[in-house]
């Protein structure tokens, strides 16, 4: 993929197992009735706390929501501004799924050096990399 490095779930650190394990578990709230392609994710805040998000999908395909860009916005909501980690779980066969054009700009406002960790729902291989790997020139005003 030359955007990260492919490592074994086990070989993490115990806080970014528990990311990903949140972003398997909302994974299964998704509404995605029109793609059947489920996503969760969750963001750890700089408070240790962790803000979880699904995907949720509308007839109307533009007004979606990306399960990251929910798990961001629902930790802004609740006050929280700065993040140390995100997590980004679906299940595509032969690749990792990564945040969307949308989602990475979106993503960017708050850390280009933010950890990136994408896994399938199995957790055996996660794909570690950064905000800037993702998208290396955003846009800023």
């Amino acid at each position: 993929m030359g955007i990260g490095e492919i490592i074994d779930f086990t070989s993490l650190d115990a806080d970014t197992q528990e990311l990903i394990k949140e972003g398997v578990a909302v994974r299964e709230n998704s509404y995605s009735p029109y793609s059947k392609f489920k996503v969760g994710a969750a963001v750890r805040c700089a408070d240790g706390s962790i803000s979880r998000g699904c995907n949720v999908e509308n007839a109307s395909y533009p007004a979606g929501v990306c399960a990251e860009t929910m798990a961001i916005a629902r930790a802004v909501s609740e006050g929280k501004r700065k993040f140390t980690a995100l997590a980004v779980v679906a299940d595509l066969e032969s690749t990792f799924t990564t945040p969307c054009g949308v989602c990475r700009q979106f993503m960017s406002e708050f850390g280009d050096n933010m950890p990136i960790y994408l896994s399938r729902s199995d957790m055996k291989k996660v794909l570690q990399t950064k905000m800037n790997e993702l998208l290396p020139s955003p846009f800023r005003s």
